[in-house]
């Protein structure tokens, strides 16, 4: 069959995306959530799936309107566990499912006021661990009933605690749910047992030892999202007595113990605002702590914030990372040795479980021209990728340049697959969010830009890992210390520079996007120069001060800018796009969302009205109820639609 046509947007938008693999215990089942789109109710559908090894079957465990997610196996015993969206349109709650493929389908065994945030199986699959948020105090209920509803800012917030439940104790209120008749409607029993106390502190992640008897958490002091004190507690789960560890610096909420329970393994940074302040170039650590010695074993450097540890193995402590524009998965000894295992190649590794004993490995991976698929012991299970077996495909490569200030910038250069190399192409530059995050040579990556139909449509496409993208170690993650927009914009333009060097662009035709930070270093582009077509700003931020007294991560620009706009204003006034709205003269489109609190959207209407005032053509898309990223099927839809119109118009 002739290949005639690119991914179209709308078949982009209704490619699966797999995700939250989990093993079982002897390695013959898997288990991992499948997202699609159903366009007609403009909804994405989460749903978990089991893959059975020995008979190569799939099969899904959840349908229908129901939305699931976080599937985990027990240890002993043929139970899966999931959470699921429960309760009334108005009232949905996440709760934890429990399905055997003995005795029964899915039972909810959780009947927590606030949701299930996260779980794990205790050791002798007995019983759940999960965190849940504190419910409304009283006194709070009774302020709402008397006075209505209003908030204290900065000072009233909800912390998450630990919580167990156990799985015969849910099952028999199940069952005497069941029996009763079905005009008595009743809730099921909520049988929790709470094993720390909310108003302590605020729980981001947590472990179980092997032997059950002890839990590792990672702490803040309150369920603030600013808050960036971060402690590591070691709780004896019968005595309830909490032991806080010495060690300090900020930590993701991967943690796992050791097979013998005596030492724990973690990602380790320093705090924020030493880290972009001081420079600490200390790499992030991949850390082992003796809990009886209480002190560090071991620190794997050579990392950034990409590393995640997964699973303390019998062979080796399951990690992935990120290495520049790629993802990868291995093992790490205790002697602090890391070796790749199936990733070698130019992958990027989305998710990983293994079986205790390291011997089977399940992962869900992407590669060049292929979809997202899973993976068990480096066999390909699924086949996602038929999405691409009648389509044309854009080629993409890794391309490096340097900057006039001495850094070399890695990008993707997405080209069509009949690259003409006597032609010069208008160009388009994608910029990626974070900025502590990277653009990848794979397709399908880029969900809010549709890079096939912009190579379909003519364009080349640059996508640019700037300055303070991950995977390229410490020093190139700080570099944008104070040096927001204006280095951002050296790292772009060189970009476009090295591309017209080459003689494989139009440099009269280029246009620039980006979404969030992408969207920032775009509006940027907007008023500071004029070497662009057009310009398309995606929940972008016009003016740090605007963003700063709005968004709900204060703690972010501090970290960046190294000051409040109090201490500092002229630092906030040379990084903002604001400042040079008089120089502006490049049509943009601003799309946000009415509801972003990362990014509010007074930083739209602010760049909006600048451009309209200096006569510059641009148009505002304000997308009701949508916060800092579309999440429905439609909005996708509708921001890819839009940017292409606007670039094929304009550029």
């Amino acid at each position: 069959m002739n290949k005639t046509n690119y991914t179209s947007i709308d078949e982009l938008v209704q490619i699966p995306w797999l995700q939250s693999i989990s093993i079982g215990k002897d390695g013959k089942v898997v288990s991992y959530v499948k997202r699609t789109s159903d366009l007609a109710e403009n909804v994405y559908r989460n749903h978990v799936w089991v893959y059975e090894v020995d008979g190569q079957k799939h099969y899904p465990i959840t349908t229908g309107k129901s939305e699931s997610s976080s599937p985990a196996w027990a240890t002993d015993k043929n139970y899966l566990a999931y959470i699921s969206e429960v309760g009334e349109k108005e009232k949905l709650r996440k709760q934890i499912i429990l399905k055997t493929f003995d005795e029964f389908n899915g039972i909810q065994i959780t009947n927590s006021k606030e949701g299930v945030n996260n779980f794990i199986w205790s050791p002798d699959g007995k019983g759940i661990y999960y965190t849940t948020t504190e419910s409304d105090s009283e006194e709070l209920k009774k302020r709402k009933e008397t006075y209505g509803e209003f908030e204290y800012v900065d000072k009233e917030y909800k912390n998450d605690y630990l919580c167990y439940v156990g799985i015969e104790e849910a099952i028999e209120s199940f069952k005497e749910l069941s029996n009763k008749k079905k005009d008595e409607k009743e809730e099921p029993k909520d049988v929790k047992v709470d094993i720390t106390n909310p108003r302590d502190f605020s729980i981001r992640g947590f472990q179980i030892s092997p032997d059950g008897k002890k839990a590792v958490l990672i702490c803040t002091p309150t369920g603030d999202i600013r808050d960036e004190e971060t402690y590591v507690y070691l709780l004896d789960i019968s005595t309830k007595k909490l032991t806080k560890l010495n060690v300090t610096g900020t930590f993701n909420s991967n943690i796992s113990f050791s097979p013998d329970g005596n030492r724990i393994v973690f990602a380790k940074t320093p705090r924020e605002s030493e880290y972009y302040k001081w420079k600490v170039f200390e790499d992030v650590v991949l850390e082992i702590y003796d809990l009886e010695k209480e002190e560090t074993l071991m620190r794997l450097s050579g990392f950034d914030r990409g590393v995640t540890p997964i699973k303390w193995t019998s062979k080796g402590i399951l990690v992935t990372w990120q290495d520049r524009a790629n993802c990868r998965i291995g093992m790490v000894s205790e002697k602090g040795e890391i070796s790749s295992i199936y990733s070698n190649g130019e992958c990027y590794i989305a998710d990983a479980d293994s079986t205790f004993d390291g011997e089977n490995i399940a992962y869900i991976k992407t590669e060049k021209n292929r979809a997202v698929e899973v993976y068990v012991n480096a066999v390909q299970v699924t086949n996602e990728s038929r999405i691409y077996e009648n389509k044309l495909m854009s080629k993409k490569e890794v391309v490096i340049w340097n900057t006039k200030d001495g850094l070399e910038i890695e990008g993707v250069l997405s080209k069509p697959h009949d690259y003409d190399s006597n032609k010069k192409y208008p160009l388009l530059v994608v910029i990626h969010g974070g900025p502590t995050w990277a653009s990848f040579p794979f397709h399908n990556m880029n969900k809010l830009y549709p890079i096939e139909q912009f190579v379909e449509s003519g364009f080349i496409v640059l996508e640019p890992n700037y300055r303070g993208s991950s995977g390229y170690g410490n020093k190139f993650l700080t570099s944008n210390f104070r040096m927001l927009g204006v280095g951002d914009y050296e790292d772009v333009i060189s970009g476009v520079d090295a591309l017209k060097e080459m003689d494989i662009i139009d440099s009269e035709r280029v246009g620039v996007m980006g979404w969030s930070q992408g969207g920032y270093i775009s509006a940027f582009c907007a008023t500071f120069s004029n070497r662009f077509k057009a310009i398309s700003v995606g929940a972008g931020i016009s003016n740090w001060i605007t963003y700063y007294v709005n968004t709900d991560i204060t703690t972010f620009t501090r970290s960046y800018l190294g000051a409040t706009p109090w201490n500092d204003p002229e630092v906030y006034a040379i990084t903002s796009p604001m400042t040079y709205i008089k120089t502006a003269c490049t049509p943009t489109l601003i799309q946000h969302g009415d509801n972003d609190k990362r990014v509010p959207v007074p930083n739209a209407y602010e760049l909006f009205r600048g451009l309209q005032d200096s006569e510059v053509e641009s148009e505002l898309i304000v997308f009701k109820g949508m916060g800092h990223s579309p999440h429905k099927p439609g909005l996708h839809k509708a921001i890819m639609e839009q940017n292409l119109e606007w670039f094929i118009k304009h550029v």
